[in-house]
């Protein structure tokens, strides 16, 4: 089990990236959280198998349809035991 603190930069908020990043985190099993920074970029808190957080990395990179991604940021951090994945507001 590994986890990563990842921040999105670009054109991503008021574009769906949030519900975009649920839906992969729910479909390849990664719990944690996905939120909108005050910066405007969107943070992530994923945990998950590092095969699988390797795939959601890639997807996540690329964002949904109306996002620009221009940078993404990844750290290694503790992993907290999260159950679920969940949009934090």
């Amino acid at each position: 089990m590994k986890a990563v603190f990842v921040k999105v930069f670009g054109h991503v908020q008021g574009v769906g990236f949030r519900y975009f990043t649920y839906r992969v985190a729910k479909r390849l099993n990664v719990t944690g959280y996905v939120r909108n920074a005050e910066d405007g970029t969107v943070e992530i808190h994923a945990e998950g198998e590092e095969k699988i957080l390797e795939r959601f990395l890639d997807e996540v990179s690329r964002g949904p349809t109306m996002a620009i991604v221009t940078d993404v940021r990844v750290e290694e951090v503790p992993v907290q035991g999260f159950r679920s994945f969940d949009i934090v507001h």
